[in-house]
């Protein structure tokens, strides 16, 4: 199957990232903490990304809003970033 013929990607295809249903390996205290934690809350043995961010934004909104919103505008920045470059090598084309 050519790359013209590769079927599109569902909307929910496009909006999952893998990493959320890797398994936590608890390989440090924080992390062992995090997992014995969210596994207790949530009465699950197999602690996945997901489930810690999810259990983060419950008990700890004021932390996930803080990270989301430092990672917005740093992505938001980077986008002007780009255009302003893609601009100058835009102009410069056409000169």
């Amino acid at each position: 199957m050519s790359e013209s013929e590769t079927p599109a990607k569902t909307e929910q295809e496009v909006h999952t990232n893998p990493m959320l249903a890797m398994p936590v390996t608890p390989d440090s205290e924080l992390k062992s903490y995090l997992v014995e934690y969210v596994g207790t809350k949530l009465d699950n043995e197999e602690v996945t990304v997901n489930m810690v961010a999810e259990v983060l934004a419950t008990d700890f909104p004021e932390f996930v809003f803080a990270f989301a919103e430092e990672n917005f505008l740093r992505g938001y920045q980077l986008g002007l970033d780009d255009a302003r470059i893609l601009k100058r090598s835009t102009e410069a084309v056409e000169e």
